[in-house]
């Protein structure tokens, strides 16, 4: 960076250093960044495009695109991601929030207010819950729900509590394996965006994803299905079946999914959710009270 450069001459130089440097969506990352150390968003910020880049925070900017460049995410650079239009503190402990989980929420959502029109109390778990962003975006949406979070990560759960308390919900965080920490507790919806990579997939991932991210969070097993086998497996543990269940998935994983809960035989409504690019995204298994088991 120069002496007396403007942002606008900022942001091209660190747009023409992130693309030869080989970083995926480049423009983007770079204004991501400059707006978090310049702390302008929107309207303010392209009303200091033509303004000098302030001094006192060039070594922030230089230190942020260096990063950037070396593969580091942008969200753990600044340290948050929106997620429904609510912050998210993010870390390396837990999966970045993606804008396709969105859809998973609001299909879920959308059964519930069907299912559970009458009222009454709702208990609701994420499995998996990383930075919360399932858990905390329902008991934010839902507020009459009582909603649980799972994660066998500590350091997750850590940066998940923290993202309720600073969007104002209460939530019950347990540690352990999948279901296994809500052995038998209510569970009338269930909703889990797994580790769904084939173990062998994960080597061709872009290398911000594959390098930085948590492993954890990204393994599926050998093809990409054994946590939510798994959790079919552990529904034994819970007093009954959940209502809904809501599973995030990978690309070509539908069918084999909508297979294994079709096999549960606990819902008898399977509804598969495709996201905004077309792809078979979600899948959900639904059982109105009136449906036996």
């Amino acid at each position: 960076m120069t002496q007396g450069q403007s942002c606008r001459e900022a942001f091209v130089e660190a747009s023409s250093f992130l693309e030869k440097c080989g970083v995926y969506e480049p423009h983007n990352n770079a204004r991501l960044l400059l707006e978090h150390v310049l702390g302008v968003y929107g309207a303010q910020y392209y009303m200091m495009q033509p303004e000098p880049f302030p001094s006192e925070f060039r070594s922030r900017w230089e230190d942020a695109v260096t990063r950037k460049a070396a593969g580091e995410p942008a969200q753990y650079i600044i340290g948050s991601q929106e997620f429904y239009g609510l912050p998210f503190e993010v870390t390396p402990a837990v999966l970045i929030p993606r804008p396709e989980t969105e859809l998973l929420v609001e299909a879920v959502l959308r059964e519930a207010d069907r299912l559970f029109a009458g009222g009454g109390a709702v208990h609701a778990v994420d499995i998996g819950t990383g930075s919360g962003a399932i858990a905390v975006t329902m008991a934010t949406l839902r507020p009459q729900w009582q909603v649980g979070a799972g994660d066998i990560s500590a350091a997750a759960l850590q940066v998940a509590a923290r993202n309720a308390a600073a969007n104002g919900v209460q939530i019950d965080f347990r540690e352990g394996d999948l279901l296994a920490p809500f052995a038998g507790a209510r569970v009338d919806i269930l909703v889990s965006n797994p580790p769904y990579i084939p173990a062998a997939d994960i080597a061709g991932l872009q290398p911000e994803v594959r390098d930085h991210e948590p492993r954890t969070a990204l393994d599926g097993g050998p093809d990409g299905l054994a946590p939510y086998r798994v959790m079919l497996e552990q529904l034994t543990l819970l007093p009954a079946p959940p209502q809904i269940v809501g599973f995030e998935l990978g690309q070509g994983q539908a069918r084999d999914i909508a297979a294994l809960l079709e096999s549960a035989g606990h819902w008898p409504e399977i509804i598969i959710v495709p996201d905004l690019a077309g792809i078979e995204r979600h899948v959900l298994g639904v059982r109105t009270s009136e449906q036996v088991t």
